[in-house]
């Protein structure tokens, strides 16, 4: 466990030698803004043994929890990158959600109900902690540079470069870079300095997020539930969320409409009856808790025309935006920087023309409209605008508790799941049948193996770049194939409880083509 407070930490701004050269250095590849999406492809990248850049305006790491819910998909990313193993003994794991309706439990989903996978559903976490272990483990690359309090200032490109005004505490300078990736947030200055703009829908809502530190168990159990409540006897006409972080700190978010003002909601005089209203009526007692950070936020799901313009890329809140309730927002934008970082390694290395980038916004776009569907629908179910949809609401609610088919209905944010890439021009069609599951455009779905008689996970035998994963013997052809190959054949790795085999839809020789992200490229029953 960490001992290390990421809330006070600072880091030190150093001045640069490109600072006093005679002409703008040049850079591969220069990322813009460290949060969770930025360090997560400045990482991936120098991994893949490219010299990266990372610039940040600030010297500090986030304020408050922000973005806690990480999913599963962005865990298996972040195992790649060695930091996971740390963001889940510090983080709270869950599955499990209940919803209310009124004072009464409506009923309670599983979002890991199936066996075998190393990963759990969720983990709750802060996130200045996922980026301080970030920031730790980028540290460590000694191909990537951080530079704190250097703020980009303007931005211009041609067809061969990039070329970056940066301001710092010793004056300004100049660099330029083969590409530069903006993951600086959804108020994104390089987007501004684009000309360009991020455009859709703002809900007239605001919600309060308050992290409570608490001295003991909330639940008798300890539980770490996710609970939503429609309504409830101490917030009426409105909606609570609550769920547990790292160090027994609680998230309540409060639906306060739109009439609400920002800035006296965020006071404590205005937070803490709230608070104990929710603790005395919701679990019948009362509990002591320390106010730790709030904020006031407008729901609003957005997102740019366009991800890449020339040579500047941009990825995670800078590129498209989505109110809170479903953990869509960082999960997206990790998932944007592992499409991009393998797409921009065998860019630069020369393995691949620049179209490749072209794929990396299809394929991204197409997942942010899926994620923008998905908050779109939560946010008109949790914050109904007419008589009509509330009553839809309130009688979909009502049948639920008695009847599955509503609970399929009730939406307190469908929460997020990886994009599968339907329609990508990097994946090849089926030739044979196959189940739905796991078709081209698939995230690769982990299963417990045994490898010389010792537990593995098929994610951890998969490659750096293309892995061909076999269902029994390495085929003779795959020998003068540039791709990693993963044979399950029994004998030296084994499917040990038969799940690999379920989930893939294997028989012998089924045979599956996995990109560097390990989203299925093709799949065939046996390719000769």
């Amino acid at each position: 466990m960490s001992t290390v407070d990421y809330q006070q930490v600072e880091f030190e701004y150093r001045k640069s030698p490109d600072q006093d050269a005679a002409a703008p250095a040049h850079h591969p590849v220069v990322v813009v803004g460290a949060g969770p999406v930025g360090l997560t492809l400045a990482i991936d990248l120098a991994q893949r043994g490219q010299r990266v850049l990372l610039l940040d305006n600030d010297h500090k790491l986030s304020t408050g929890s922000r973005a806690i819910c990480f999913a599963k998909r962005t865990l298996e990313i972040w195992d790649r990158l060695g930091v996971a193993q740390r963001m889940i003994d510090k983080g709270v794991s869950w599955s499990v959600g209940r919803v209310f309706f009124g004072s009464q439990e409506v009923y309670r989903f599983d979002m890991l109900p199936e066996p075998g996978h190393e990963r759990p559903a969720f983990i709750n976490l802060q996130q200045y902690y996922a980026e301080g272990f970030l920031v730790e483990r980028a540290q460590a690359l000694p191909n990537l540079e951080i530079r704190w309090k250097n703020k980009v200032t303007a931005l211009a490109q041609d067809g061969e470069r990039v070329t970056l005004s940066v301001d710092t505490p010793d004056g300004a300078y100049a660099l330029t870079a083969g590409y530069v990736a903006a993951c600086d947030g959804s108020r994104s200055p390089l987007r501004a300095m684009l000309g360009q703009e991020s455009k859709g829908r703002i809900f007239q809502d605001r919600f309060l997020i308050a992290d409570l530190k608490l001295p003991g168990p909330l639940f008798e159990n300890d539980a770490t539930e996710r609970w939503f409540w429609f309504d409830p006897p101490f917030h009426r006409g409105q909606s609570v969320l609550l769920h547990k972080q790292a160090d027994n700190v609680w998230r309540m978010d409060f639906q306060l409409g739109w009439d609400a003002d920002p800035d006296a909601e965020k006071k404590p005089e205005r937070i803490t009856p709230r608070v104990q209203e929710v603790l005395r009526q919701g679990f019948g007692r009362e509990v002591p808790f320390t106010l730790e950070w709030a904020s006031v936020y407008t729901f609003a799901c957005l997102r740019m025309d366009r991800f890449r313009h020339g040579r500047v890329v941009f990825a995670g809140d800078s590129a498209h935006g989505v109110s809170p309730f479903g953990a869509r927002g960082a999960n997206s934008g990790v998932q944007d920087a592992e499409n991009l970082a393998w797409k921009l390694d065998a860019v630069l290395r020369g393995r691949a023309g620049d179209a490749l980038l072209d794929s990396y916004a299809a394929e991204r776009e197409y997942a942010a409209d899926e994620n923008i569907l998905n908050s779109t629908r939560a946010t008109d179910f949790i914050t109904p605008k007419s008589e009509v949809s509330r009553l839809f609401r309130d009688a979909v609610l009502g049948l639920a508790r008695d009847f599955p088919f509503a609970r399929r209905v009730v939406n307190s944010g469908r929460l997020s799941v990886p994009a599968t890439l339907d329609g990508s021009a990097l994946s090849t069609p089926d030739a044979d049948a196959f189940t739905p599951a796991l078709r081209p455009g698939a995230p690769a779905a982990d299963a417990p193996l045994r490898k010389g008689g010792q537990p593995r996970w098929l994610l951890r035998e998969l490659g750096e770049g293309f892995t061909l994963l076999v269902f029994g013997p390495a085929p003779a052809w795959a020998r003068d194939l540039d791709v990693h190959v993963v044979a399950i054949d029994g004998q030296v790795l084994a499917d040990a409880q038969g799940l690999a085999a379920q989930r893939y839809d294997a028989r012998p020789g089924t045979t599956y083509l996995l990109r560097p992200d390990h989203h299925v490229a093709a799949r065939w029953r046996a390719p000769g």
